[in-house]
């Protein structure tokens, strides 16, 4: 969460005059110059130093959790469904916010940094996906399986997939409650496409059935 070395969020006179992007440090001394890694305009600018608020994270991840900590430069503000990147002891994860607790145990779905005392994550680099696969009409007869998937791979209703040894067409998809940017959280027309890291469970049938709703 905080900025590396190498690299500063700042505005950039060329492309984002109002909002901060991400920018790479090409001379840190004095006044630094740097280079916008959104349309790779070089600037000079003054870098400000950031003070560093350390919060305790908790990460939920294949239905275990562990803690961490993370630094986050003060004055920024948190909410429930931002991702950044751990650095832990074990490895560096994405990781998506699903619950801000400030004092007493208070859960908000956002908060000043200095305010948080716990940060509730999941991992979404790498997840495990849930999916029932019907085999043919007969609902008894359908299967659950968990698929391990990049979070970024795309599920789309109507594609056919070979993951392991299973091969299925997508017939629905359930969205996470901390997912965003979709119209409904239950996905059944042909086209529909969810990352795999917003996934709550899959629905897929075989070649071999009949198409059916799973609602």
């Amino acid at each position: 969460m905080s900025n590396t070395a190498s690299q500063v969020a700042l505005p950039c006179p060329s492309c984002s005059p109002e909002e901060r992007t991400v920018h790479e440090v090409l001379k840190p001394d004095g006044q630094a110059t740097v280079r916008c890694t959104a349309c790779g305009h070089t600037h000079k600018t003054k870098i400000e130093e950031e003070n560093d608020v350390e919060i305790d994270v908790i990460v939920s991840q294949d239905g275990e959790s562990f803690s961490a900590n993370a630094e986050v430069p003060e004055g920024e503000q948190l909410a429930v469904g931002e991702e950044f990147v751990l650095d832990t002891e074990e490895a560096i994860m994405l990781v998506r916010i699903t619950s801000v607790e400030v004092g007493e145990e208070r859960r908000e779905e956002s908060a000043p940094v200095e305010e948080i005392e716990t940060l509730w994550t999941r991992a979404v680099d790498n997840v495990s996906v849930n999916l029932t696969v019907h085999p043919n009409e007969k609902r008894e007869e359908s299967r659950s399986v968990k698929l391990q998937v990049p979070g970024d791979h795309e599920f789309t209703v109507g594609d056919r997939e070979e993951m392991g040894d299973e091969e299925f067409v997508i017939t629905g998809i359930h969205v996470k409650r901390d997912a965003t940017g979709y119209h409904k959280s239950k996905l059944d027309f042909e086209g529909d496409t969810v990352h795999a890291k917003d996934v709550k469970r899959l629905f897929g049938e075989d070649d071999s059935s009949t198409a059916w709703s799973v609602w």
